[in-house]
């Protein structure tokens, strides 16, 4: 009898059950959104995403998939049911369906109630320079000494050519490429609106940036470089044929690249 009465139940309450998996459905849609979103600004920022937040997201989306076949199969199972929505012309399929949807709305009910995560990742190691096989260079071996001892721990690493025609916007554009600012919309920003961007990253990592070719001063502040100190860590190293530059960019050591010889 308690089987019948069981089985009864989840006829019966179809009714309320299939519009209330709807709108749990939703919700689990707006928190997976939500999520998702956090953990994008997390990558944008070089954060690694914790296993555990990618692991909900992928059963959420599952879930979603589930719930939208079952949502879909509800007009269906609803015309098979007479007698106030406790009898069926189908009885057996009308059961069935009425365990899938209460099944379905408890894992969603629970699985919403392990998405609240403090922090979704965390810093990744310290990026490592890449090593690459090339010709011996000439005549510069005591220069390249001074950089060999370099401590290889910064979080981030950039290379950007700068060059005699290049603006503030376009600095912004590849430094903005090393740190995952790629999309349109972000190469649509303002310079201040990317300056934000860059100095939100920037601003809470180790890092070292290399400008390649300075003719003139650059102002970090305008292009969003937070000021190296001790304090950070952080470094800035540029190239440049003028002397004057290195004033104006205010250097706090200059190794002086000699000419080579002819032969």
């Amino acid at each position: 009898m308690d089987s019948i009465a069981g089985h009864a139940n989840y006829v019966c309450k179809l009714q309320q059950t299939l519009p209330t998996l709807s709108a749990a459905l939703q919700e689990l849609r707006a928190q997976r959104k939500d999520l998702l979103r956090q953990v994008d600004l997390a990558e944008q920022r070089l954060l690694k995403p914790f296993e555990l937040v990618q692991l909900w997201l992928s059963k959420a989306e599952t879930m979603i998939t589930e719930a939208e076949k079952l949502i879909a199969d509800g007009p269906q199972q609803m015309n098979n049911l007479c007698l106030g929505g406790c009898a069926s012309m189908n009885y057996l399929s009308s059961y069935k369906f009425g365990k899938k949807v209460a099944e379905m709305l408890q894992e969603i009910s629970d699985h919403k109630s392990k998405g609240v995560f403090e922090k979704v990742a965390e810093n990744q190691p310290a990026a490592s320079v890449v090593v690459r096989p090339v010709e011996q260079p000439v005549a510069l071996e005591s220069t390249i000494q001074k950089f060999s001892t370099t401590p290889n721990d910064f979080e981030v690493v950039i290379w950007a050519l700068v060059s005699k025609d290049s603006d503030v916007g376009k600095i912004q554009d590849r430094i903005g490429g090393n740190l995952g600012f790629s999309d349109d919309s972000w190469k649509n920003k303002s310079v201040d609106q990317k300056t934000t961007d860059i100095y939100g990253v920037l601003g809470n990592k180790k890092f070292v940036v290399l400008l390649d070719d300075l003719w003139e001063r650059v102002d970090l502040n305008q292009v969003g470089i937070p000021k190296p100190s001790l304090e950070n860590g952080s470094k800035l190293i540029f190239t440049t044929r003028s002397l004057e530059v290195c004033g104006e960019m205010e250097a706090q050591k200059k190794i002086k690249v000699k000419c080579l010889e002819t032969e």
